[in-house]
């Protein structure tokens, strides 16, 4: 993630809080000042802890973990669905289904149901069905995938949830906070920033702010992508690799005790292995001569 710029955040309007008479007591240390009966967020604080989610997103991220977006409010569908597709994350830009998180396993079973009727209708099962019964599939299939399309590929829950809006998305943090999943909320002055992990103090408002903050996080999920596949390009490079088992010594050197049990038993099968079974003696091997006879044994 590219550093954050206090000026393009002042750009966005991410200052702007609320009215004075609509303020929550515990966004106290999160605003800067008034300005014509409107709360000022201190920016500086945004900074900071949009860096620190950034990094925290990709150390996550890096170690296989996956980030929710979600903002169902007019403002953050758009700009939701663009970062979380820009970087291949799930994301809720609808209704929040409630269970999303806590009842994830009737979530999936209706997802894998979407998913049996899109593999139907590209196979040309829909052909054989009559025009009603073929419109209320596409309807159903409509509806789901505007409220699950964008979980579709989420097979398990995931390891943080980011929300545009903690105070409209009540229930997905309560959710979340019940499973355990890390937070990462935009919090405007009117919202209470206690259930939130991870607070970015901001206008939640704004579509320019939205979209910046989302955008930001987005960078940082690529970031951990590209950390993910370096390792584990490096954890292939080192399967492929010679054990010590296998490394070739030069002559001289001196060889592990293990390792010389392990060749001497090998040379002890590989003798036995090439003795007949009959107990007949090899042709080819002239017999040992004693010195007081003269004669084969």
């Amino acid at each position: 993630m590219a550093r954050v710029e206090m000026k393009e955040l002042l750009e966005a309007g991410v200052h702007f809080g609320h009215r004075v008479k609509r303020w929550h007591p515990k966004m106290h240390s999160y605003i800067f000042t008034e300005r014509n009966g409107i709360h000022i967020i201190d920016i500086q604080q945004t900074v900071k802890r949009l860096e620190a989610a950034g990094e925290l997103i990709r150390e996550g991220v890096s170690n296989g973990g996956t980030l929710l977006f979600v903002g169902t409010k007019k403002q953050a569908q758009e700009n939701v669905a663009e970062a979380a597709e820009r970087c291949g994350m799930p994301y809720v830009n609808q209704r929040w289904l409630g269970g999303t998180l806590t009842n994830f396993r009737t979530i999936r079973q209706r997802i894998d149901y979407l998913i049996d009727l899109e593999q139907r209708f590209a196979s040309g099962e829909f052909e054989k069905l009559t025009k009603k019964e073929v419109l209320g599939l596409e309807r159903k299939m409509a509806k789901l995938n505007r409220r699950l399309g964008g979980i579709k590929n989420m097979d398990r829950l995931p390891s943080m949830v980011f929300i545009t809006d903690v105070r409209r998305e009540h229930i997905a943090v309560k959710e979340a906070n019940k499973l355990g999943i890390p937070i990462i909320g935009m919090v405007d002055t009117n919202c209470d920033p206690t259930p939130v992990d991870h607070v970015i103090p901001a206008n939640d408002d704004a579509i320019r702010s939205i979209k910046l903050i989302a955008n930001k996080l987005a960078d940082a999920v690529i970031d951990g992508q590209q950390i993910r596949a370096v390792l584990l390009a490096e954890e292939d490079e080192e399967m492929l690799e010679p054990t010590e088992e296998w490394t070739e010594y030069e002559a001289g050197e001196e060889v592990p005790l293990e390792m010389e049990e392990a060749i001497v038993e090998a040379d002890t099968h590989l003798v036995e292995d090439l003795q007949p079974d009959d107990g007949s003696t090899d042709s080819s091997v002239e017999p040992e001569i004693t010195e007081e006879t003269g004669e084969g044994e």
